[in-house]
Order: structure tokens, then sequence, then C-alpha cells
């Protein structure tokens, strides 16, 4: 199992055992995004996460098997556990995609309870940006830990950037892959914002015959080049999940020409259990789960490590 960001440690330690003892992927990485989304610690993934412009939260994630059984909600500004609620998506309806109120009247429906999705310090935390306090910028040095205002030192020299994406990739005893993904999107966002996370092929994807992958950080520069896809599709063809994750990068840093405080993470597993994760810059972390136990590690490969 693999994941983005040392905070989905946590998630990680609740869905292991039942993974490595035969449970299934599709839970296993729910379980992940659901803790995430619990998780008030974390402000860029439900409960916790930063709101839009006029501070309101609203929650985007999607769950995918192959390009037949994916499920999406983007939107979402009632209810917290977004992944289940794209699980849900993809379970019982015929659709891939269900947007804003849409999505949480099918909520409703499904019988999940309504959610207060904006937490105190959320909130707060948008109260002084309105007022035009300076917040930690993306290239101060702080832990991934999910709070914008933090700068406690990391031990693997992450450093949280405030667009962060809750994404994992899981195999099960019998061989078979799923991903999930969970956002509350970019922090202070115009309302009606969606980035790459909820959408399979840029935030996410996986396919059977290629492997996984999901991306972190800018959704517009992974929106661009249809980031996930591009990195399956690169191991479907015969690359490794490292080749896989340069070919993204790279092109990313070719089309978009980013910023250096512009991140963009990306972690890619193959059908075989091999996997890589990439950054364009120092400061993104991933979260492997295998039988030598759990940890979290800077990835193997950075685009422009002198950032």
């Amino acid at each position: 199992m693999l994941a983005t960001w040392s905070f989905s440690a946590r998630g990680c330690k609740l869905a292991w055992p039942k993974l490595s003892s035969g449970g299934g992927a599709l839970d296993a990485v729910c379980t992940v995004a659901r803790e995430a989304e619990a998780n008030s610690e974390v402000d860029s993934v439900g409960f916790g996460g930063l709101p839009d412009v006029i501070g309101r939260i609203s929650l985007d994630a999607c769950v995918m098997m192959s390009p037949e059984r994916c499920g999406s909600v983007c939107a979402v500004t009632r209810h917290l556990h977004v992944a289940d609620l794209a699980r849900l998506v993809m379970e019982r309806t015929n659709h891939v995609m269900l947007v804003g109120e849409g999505a949480d009247s099918f909520a409703d429906a499904m019988g999940m309870p309504v959610a207060e999705l904006l937490s105190a310090d959320a909130r707060q935390a948008w109260e002084r940006w309105r007022s035009g306090e300076k917040t930690t910028r993306p290239t101060d040095q702080g832990v991934d830990s999910g709070k914008l205002f933090s700068k406690s030192p990391s031990p693997i020299g992450e450093k949280h950037i405030p667009h962060d994406t809750v994404g994992v990739l899981a195999i099960d005893t019998q061989g078979v892959m799923a991903g999930a993904c969970s956002t509350s999107g970019m922090p202070f966002k115009l309302a009606g914002r969606v980035g790459d996370s909820p959408i399979p092929g840029h935030g996410i994807y996986v396919d059977p015959e290629g492997g996984g992958a999901v991306a972190t950080g800018m959704g517009e520069f992974v929106m661009g080049v249809s980031g996930s896809f591009l990195a399956v599709e690169c191991m479907r063809r015969g690359s490794t999940p490292l080749d896989a994750v340069r070919e993204v990068l790279e092109r990313i840093e070719r089309r978009h020409k980013p910023l250096a405080h512009q991140q963009v993470g990306i972690i890619a597993l193959s059908t075989d259990g091999k996997w890589s994760a990439g950054a364009l810059c120092p400061g993104f972390a991933v979260t492997i789960s295998d039988a030598s136990g759990i940890r979290s590690v800077a990835p193997e490969l950075v685009l422009r490590p002198e950032v």
C-alpha cells in the first residue's frame, strides 16, 4: 500500500492489518481516506480542510479500480466521508461523477449522515487570511501535518504545500488493485473551483493492465498533462514506475514551467507491486506499507533538487 504524505500513516496503520491478512484493496484505500477526512489536524482534507474564498468548505474525492469501475464526487458541502460517497457512486449507480447539491442529495438518499465540515481552526485560518495576515509560505520548512500555519521540523524534510491530497493505492492478496483520493482542494480557492483529485485520469488512475497512480500538489498542472493517466499508460507500455513518474514530472516542467515553490508529487504502483514516487522539488513524502512495516520516506525522484 502506497499513500501520499506522512499524515496518511494514521490511516495506513488502521488499514494495513486487514489488507495484509486478506482484506480487499478497496476497503483498505477507503479506510485511509476516511481517517484523513476525519482528522482535524489535516487542513487539506475533510474536516479541518481550509475553505474557499467565501469561507465555505467543499470536498472532492474519487475511488477507482479500473476504467470500468470508478466513482467520483465534487463540491460536496454537507457530507464528510466523500471517498465513501464516491464508492457508492461507483457501486450503486451507472454514473462516474456527481457534483454539488446532486452529490449531497445522493448521499442523503444513501443514508450518509450530514456533517459540519468547517472546523474552528479552519475558520480562524480563513479569517486571518481574509484580514491579510501573513501565513506560512509554501517554501517555508514545515512538516506536512496539514497545518498551513505550522513550522514544526520534519525528520524527512517535508514541506507542507497548502493544497495536498490524501491519495492511496493498494494491492490485496488476490492481486486486485484499488485507489482513492480525497481533498478539500486549494485553500481559499475561488468558489466552485475543482482540481485534479476527483477526475479519473488526472489526479488518480487505476488500470489492471498497467497499474495505478495518484498525484498531489498543484492540480492545474496535473490536469494539463492528464498526469495519473500518463503515468499508468507509461507503465502499461513497459516503463518502470520510476520512469513513469519521471515522464509526468518532466512534462509538467516543460509545459507549465512551475515557479520554485509550486509542487507536484506523484506516486505510482505497478501491477506486480513495484512502486516509485517523485516530486518537482524537495518536500514531498510518501508512506509505504508492506511486509517490512509502515514508514514515511522521501521520494525516489526529485526533479529539481536544488530548489
